[in-house]
Parts: structure tokens; sequence; C-alpha cells
């Protein structure tokens, strides 16, 4: 029985993609189908890393195509294709990054920063170039939590800085250039001059995805980045609580009004387990951050429990993505951060680049 291009594309059609949950046909991600005497072969191509998946991809896609009647032989590849996506109105995509995804909340202490640096890590350990930026100038946590406290960047021009990496991420931070215990008194204007130096001035090198850990609350630095920075888009961080609730509907709206999109909402603090008992307790509420989502259409991404672990592999500069790799918590991390890296690629793409300046000169 000979095999046709429709009996594959049919098999694919069944496929469901664990990440997108779409089939790979509609969403093109299946390329050069070729059929030739039996032999079939074919590219799965992601727009999002996924490199702990990948061969469990090709294993899914390769089973089903080989249970196709007449099939003789399956060459199934799986590949990353991560571009650039659009961004806010009259801006372009920063020079060396193709995508700047905001971590931000409403207030302080909702474990943003924890976030932040936890959903870098696991988008490098997924494949992608990724980068990290403290934009809390007046409390920079992130040189403690990646282990880089102490530290000072380079600079081989004068001018720009080159970043430290810490487990394969690129970072930036004002914290690299003061004393730890030395207070930013600072007006606001130099604060966001800051802020514009060290994301501009910082040489990025192919980054995927650009995670800025923005400052809590919703004042004018968070305006100035939100209007200046090109971002594709945004995470609110919040805890079930309704007081950080009320700000982080607040932080949600103030990215809708500058034409930012939200990507999803992560819950910290969700549950709490007793490492004594193992009683189930939620301390903060139930609840709270999924309604937001129902109320603003926004998507839920995850919540994290309550873990002792968390904050101490945070203070000891090795968070839980690469501090417990197997843990139950670092895997709710990578599954936040697949899914913000595919809300990323249905976004449109950034055409920018492909359009000429067009000078008219007098001539």
């Amino acid at each position: 029985m000979a095999v046709t291009m429709e009996a594959v594309q049919a098999a694919l059609k069944d496929l469901i993609d664990p990440n997108t949950k779409k089939d790979y046909v509609s969403t093109r991600s299946a390329k050069n189908i070729k059929v030739d005497d039996g032999k079939v072969s074919l590219t799965i191509e992601l727009g999002y890393p996924a490199k702990t998946q990948i061969a469990s991809i090709r294993a899914e896609v390769g089973a089903a195509i080989a249970a196709i009647p007449g099939v003789v032989s399956v060459d199934a590849k799986v590949t990353v294709s991560i571009v650039a996506h659009a961004v806010q109105r009259n801006l372009k995509p920063l020079k060396g990054v193709k995508n700047i995804i905001a971590v931000a909340s409403g207030k302080g202490g909702v474990g943003k920063s924890t976030t932040a640096v936890n959903l870098a890590l696991a988008l490098a350990q997924e494949g992608a170039t990724v980068g990290l930026l403290d934009a809390d100038i007046y409390g920079p946590s992130i040189p403690q939590m990646l282990g880089l406290a102490g530290r000072q960047p380079e600079s081989e021009d004068g001018t720009s800085m080159d970043p430290l990496k810490a487990y394969g991420v690129q970072t930036m931070s004002i914290g690299f250039m003061i004393d730890v215990d030395s207070p930013m008194v600072w007006r606001g204007p130099m604060v966001t001059q800051a802020l514009e130096q060290l994301l501009n001035q910082t040489n990025w090198k192919d980054v995927d995805y650009l995670i800025v850990d923005m400052p809590p609350g919703t004042g004018d630095t968070q305006l100035t980045l939100a209007q200046k920075v090109p971002v594709t888009g945004a995470v609110i961080v919040t805890t079930p609580q309704d007081i950080a609730l009320i700000d982080a509907r607040k932080g949600l709206k103030m990215f809708d009004k500058v034409g930012i999109p939200i990507l999803g909402l992560v819950e910290n603090m969700s549950i709490h387990i007793c490492t004594q008992c193992g009683h189930e307790e939620h301390i903060f509420g139930h609840g709270g951050g999924e309604q937001m989502c129902k109320d603003y259409d926004a998507e839920f991404l995850g919540a994290l429990p309550l873990e002792l672990s968390i904050r101490e592999l945070a203070d000891a500069g090795r968070p839980t993505v690469v501090g417990a790799p197997d843990s139950r918590a670092a895997d709710i991390y990578r599954t936040i951060a697949r899914r913000v890296a595919v809300k990323v690629a249905e976004r449109a793409k950034d055409m920018s680049a492909r359009f000429p300046n067009i000078v008219v000169q007098n001539t």
C-alpha cells in the first residue's frame, strides 16, 4: 500500500504538542515532509526551547507515522528556532536580544526575584541563550541569588560592559557595582537613567530571552521601562493573598495601558506542606491567582509551594532549578518557563529588520 502525504499529515494532526496544546499541522511546526516508496522523513520545528522534551517528541512523532500502513522507515528530526517577536509600537528589539520578558509584581515580598531567576535558569536548561537583568535598583538581589556577590563586570572599551555569567545565564545588575551595604539614595530620574544604561550598555550576546527582574510597584521607574524598553511580554508574580492581588491587578493594568501583552501569572506561596506531618495548608489564601486570571482573561502559568528549600537555595546562590533540579518545585519552574516561551512564540514576529530604511535624496 502506497503511503501518501495526506496520510502523514492526518497522523500529525492527531498528535498534540505537550507545550502548545495544539497539533503540529495547525501550528505549521511540521516541515519538509517527504514520502518516497514507504520512507518518510520530516522535521518538527519548535518555536520555543524544549531540550528536555525533544527526545520524547521525536519518539511520539516517529511512532505515529510508523503506524501508518505501508511505512517502511521514519526519519523524524526535532529542531528549535527562536526568533524575535513584536514589541510596543515605535520600538525596535534591543541589539543582541531577540525577546525581552519583564517579570513584575505590584508589591514587594511576593517572590518576584526568585521567580525571575528560576525562570531564566529553566529557559537556559531547555537550551535557550538567556540573559537576566536585575532592574531593581534599590534592592538588587540577583548577585546573591546567583552566587556572584562581590564580582564586577569588565569593560574592554570603557563604555560598555560584559555581563557576568552564572549557570550559563548572562547577568547584569547594579549590585555588581556597589557595596552590598550601600543604600541607593537616588531620585526617580537617576534610577531610570541607570536602568537604561544597564540595559543598553551591556554587551548581550545573541540572547534569545532577556528576563528583566522589575522593581516592585507601578511608579515612574516601571512606567519608563515599559515605555522605552522593547518588551515582548510580561509575567505577573503574586501570592494568593487579597492584599497582594490588589497590587498585582495594578501591575497588570499598567502593562495593558502601554501595550505590553501579559504572558501570564505565577502564584507564589500557593500552599504550605508541613515537613513534619505532611499537612497541607493555604496560609495566604486559595484560588486568588486563578480568579484574577479569569477576571482579566490571562493565563495561569503555575503555582509554587511555600517551601523552605526555595528560600535556602536562593540565599546560597544555587536557585531551585540548579540546586535541586529533580525537585517538584524545579519541575514547576521548568513547566512555567516552557509555557512562557510558547506564549512568546505565539506572538507576531518582528519584521522591522526586513524593511530597510528608505532615504530620499535630491540628486
